[in-house]
């Protein structure tokens, strides 16, 4: 007997979750190109906004562990896109900066988000209904993330 609550088509979880790889999906096309993967885009995003940061403020800002960070920063270097330096106030933080290499990638990447709202326009959804969305999303990205954080500090 399957109860309503469970049933897949009521799960909002689910519509996230396909609605993530999907996009996720959707941006290969434009990153294949430029060597890279999609979360490897998001580090560089990171970085072409504000160069020369902690690992740590990396993956808070991606809301990403140290158990992925490490090995992502690993194969960024090794494809020198990114370099690694240690802090000069706190031996133990490892710094990031970009190569020269991942700088230039930003030049290359600078059409991606147009070209994935023209991908979203193609398949019916409007400029607006995205930026509807958007807060919401943030909303539930904040609280899950505030939540976690406390039950991790407790």
């Amino acid at each position: 007997m399957a109860y309503e609550e469970i049933k897949l088509q009521n799960q909002i979880c689910f519509r996230l979750y396909t609605a993530s790889r999907l996009i996720t999906q959707a941006y290969e096309p434009f990153l294949r190109p430029l060597g890279i993967t999609y979360t490897q885009y998001l580090v560089l995003m990171v970085l072409w906004e504000t160069d020369d940061l902690p690992v740590n403020d990396i993956g808070k800002r991606l809301l990403l562990g140290v158990n992925t960070m490490s090995p992502l920063i690993k194969r960024m270097e090794a494809m020198g896109l990114l370099a690694r330096r240690e802090s000069a106030t706190d031996k133990r933080q490892q710094i990031v900066f970009l190569t020269p290499k991942g700088k230039a990638l930003e030049h290359q990447a600078a059409t991606i988000p147009s070209c994935m709202v023209n991908n979203l326009q193609s398949c019916n959804i409007k400029t607006e209904q995205l930026t509807d969305i958007a807060p919401i999303l943030d909303e539930l990205i904040f609280n899950l993330s505030a939540k976690e954080n406390k039950q991790g500090a407790e």
